[in-house]
């Protein structure tokens, strides 16, 4: 439905706007430098120490499988050992030992072989439906040749679901319950419950540190709880439109990761977006939609008035970039194939992008100053 002479572009509730940003029915580090910073960081390895130790593995793991065969039921796992650099094998037979150590590995006695661990596990993986809450997972641990099964809160009630499915098991209690991690990128699709879907902008910070996505405000007025393409977001902060056309989604899911990032869908990876701008005419642009990907163009005006059936926007940024329902809160950036700029949000236009057509942007920067927010970036 269009809605006066231009539209909205949400899409999926009775608000599929023709003119404002489309919303759509919700259905320089080298590699190797960065790798060395991560190992300094998270193994305390220098550039030197990680060359031996990636030698020491490829040296223990090569001997793994050959053990592994050779020992059949005698077999009770195997690890790295980082202290000793060297494989370490479980064995349930001590005459097998020389065996073990004639290889270059450590050999260690214990009672389960490898088969008795994984039938245990079976058991839990065929009792899976019966699991209490409290349960969070269950793993076999080489180190002490048992299986675990973890549990956060009641790990009493852990240990007798075990026990009933007859497994052998040691119960650890966790502190936190895991959770899936996702990230939110600009460009993606966002759907709220009211039954719509656009496409998300930006992420940005409060100073207290609150996370928000910067959205179309038409977006933001069909209310509700948005979701993202790992899960929930969170509810609607604040919305203005008319008027003004921004937004912003409160990201209250601790699993939901702000990125600084701005999809590009088949065009290429992901760009990190390293700060704000107003544009300026001529420049060339390109947005992140849900809808239709990434689609560049130029801005022909700024400080322009558009007027939706809703009612006017003012201080708007015109460009011939396309856009169609469902792309509406996308990202506006400048052009570039690895780091850009954030000018605006999807508002809405008329075309599409077969034939072409008009599309307008709210600007980030006032969205931003609005809420007294600052940009994530990458």
């Amino acid at each position: 439905m269009r809605l006066g002479g231009y539209a909205l572009l949400a899409v999926g509730t009775a608000v599929t706007f023709a003119a404002p940003a489309n919303a759509a029915p919700a259905g320089g580090t080298s590699t190797s430098s960065a790798i060395q910073d991560a190992l300094q960081r998270d193994l305390g390895l220098s550039p030197q120490q990680a060359q031996v130790r990636f030698q020491q593995e490829r040296v223990a793991f090569s001997k793994e499988t050959t053990l592994r065969i050779q020992l059949g039921e005698a077999y009770g796992g195997s690890r790295f050992d980082a202290a000793s650099g060297k494989l370490v094998v479980g064995v349930t037979d001590v005459g097998r030992v020389a065996e073990v150590t004639s290889a270059g590995a450590v050999a260690e006695v214990v009672q389960h072989s490898a088969a008795e661990l994984g039938a245990t596990q079976s058991k839990l993986e065929q009792g899976n439906a019966s699991a209490p809450k409290s349960v969070t997972g269950w793993y076999t641990d080489v180190a002490t040749n048992s299986v675990v099964v973890e549990a956060y809160g009641n790990d009493a009630a852990a240990a007798s679901w075990a026990k009933s499915l007859g497994a052998d098991v040691r119960v650890v209690r966790v502190a936190q319950q895991p959770r899936t991690f996702w990230n939110v990128i600009g460009g993606q699709a966002i759907t709220t419950t009211a039954g719509a879907r656009c496409s998300a902008g930006f992420n940005a910070r409060s100073s207290s540190g609150a996370r928000y996505v910067i959205d179309a405000g038409h977006c933001g007025n069909l209310g509700g709880t948005w979701s993202g393409t790992g899960g929930t977001l969170g509810t609607v902060f604040r919305s203005s439109f008319p008027g003004n056309d921004y937004s912003a989604i409160n990201v209250s899911s601790s699993s939901a990761v702000s990125t600084g990032l701005v999809d590009r869908y088949s065009s290429g990876s992901d760009v990190r977006v390293t700060g704000s701008s107003g544009g300026s005419v001529g420049q060339a642009v390109c947005r992140s939609g849900s809808t239709t990907g990434w689609h560049c163009g130029t801005i022909n005006a700024l400080n322009t008035t558009v007027t939706y059936q809703q009612g006017s926007v003012g201080q708007m940024i015109r460009t011939n970039v396309c856009a169609e329902p469902g792309d509406s809160g996308g990202s506006l950036v400048s052009n570039g194939t690895s780091t850009v700029t954030a000018i605006g949000l999807t508002s809405g236009g008329s075309g599409n992008c077969s034939s072409g057509g008009t599309t307008f942007f709210q600007p980030v920067n006032e969205a931003l100053s609005a809420y007294g927010l600052s940009l994530v970036t990458g």
